[in-house]
């Protein structure tokens, strides 16, 4: 049955520039403004990942409470991952969650430490009997004034987070992990059309990119697929807490579709990916940039 409803992408979220706001790292959903989308009123799941057990790290907020909602719509049992610090996105996630019928795990703690990573596995393997979804989301990035600006102690920071806790992640669940299961990583634009005032950033990114396509091909023999999700400018905690204030009005707005793009737009991405639509797929960047190209 085809509708005679059209929504126009370029209008469908706020086309207004964003007001300059700062936050500390990781910064918080409450003092957003405008407060994102994450699917909570208009996400409709369709079974699509019934019996799935995912764990999602940065699950707390933006573009992983959006892949939260939306995977315990589609019938998985989701495990988010986040700092501390996040606490009050992590429950407000785990309200959305429930609503939705599944029964939330909440792992706060820091993905620098490795034993945490290998934790997280061995957690959500314990409450949910096993561990079809991993979904390496959570990143750390700091606008840089330069080169010979870039704090060593941040840069790690950077390097442990984006890279070394997804390989600590993927290295404890695979052994458990089984045919049809699958591995979904957050790369980025930047990893394409890098900014030089996110190179560490960006180099992460890429970084990830190869990652995810080295561990599709070594995966695909026992039926894992590993695939990733390019996200260009999403509107998430991790923008006003990146130190970039003067740049929050102009942000998106140089995309063909002319805005930023809500964590809810990610949402059916990540589905895909997860879901037997995509049993063909592997290895795979699959862009929601606004029309950028990578």
């Amino acid at each position: 049955m085809h509708s005679d409803r059209l929504i126009d992408p370029t209008t469908m979220h706020t086309t207004d520039p964003f007001p300059r706001q700062e936050q500390d790292p990781p910064g918080l959903t409450a003092a957003m403004s405008p407060q994102p989308d994450h699917g909570e009123q208009s996400y409709r799941g369709a079974g699509r990942l019934n019996g799935r057990r995912a764990l999602i790290t940065g699950g707390d907020s933006g573009i992983g409470r959006a892949v939260a909602i939306a995977f315990a719509r589609e019938g998985a049992q989701v495990a988010i991952s986040y700092l501390p610090s996040e606490q009050a996105d992590a429950e407000e996630t785990a309200v959305w969650v429930a609503d939705a019928g599944s029964d939330p795990l909440l792992l706060p703690g820091d993905l620098r430490s490795e034993s945490h990573c290998a934790d997280l596995v061995h957690d959500t393997e314990a409450a949910f009997g096993g561990l079809d979804l991993l979904v390496l989301n959570a990143a750390h990035q700091r606008d840089r004034g330069g080169i010979e600006q870039l704090p060593t102690d941040d840069f790690e920071r950077v390097m442990r987070v984006n890279l070394f806790a997804p390989v600590f992640l993927a290295r404890a669940a695979v052994p458990h992990l089984r045919a049809g299961s699958s591995i979904i990583t957050t790369s980025s634009i930047q990893a394409f059309d890098p900014s030089s005032s996110l190179v560490d950033y960006a180099m992460t990114k890429a970084a990830l990119v190869a990652f995810t396509k080295a561990l599709a091909e070594e995966l695909g023999p026992r039926g894992i697929r590993v695939n990733a999700v390019a996200p260009g400018p999403i509107w998430t905690p991790l923008i006003p807490a990146t130190g970039w204030p003067d740049h929050l009005p102009g942000f998106g707005r140089d995309t063909p579709l002319g805005r930023a793009g809500q964590p809810s737009e990610l949402a059916g991405a990540y589905v895909y990916l997860a879901s037997e639509d995509a049993s063909y797929v592997s290895g795979a960047v699959l862009p929601v940039t606004g029309g950028r190209g990578l």
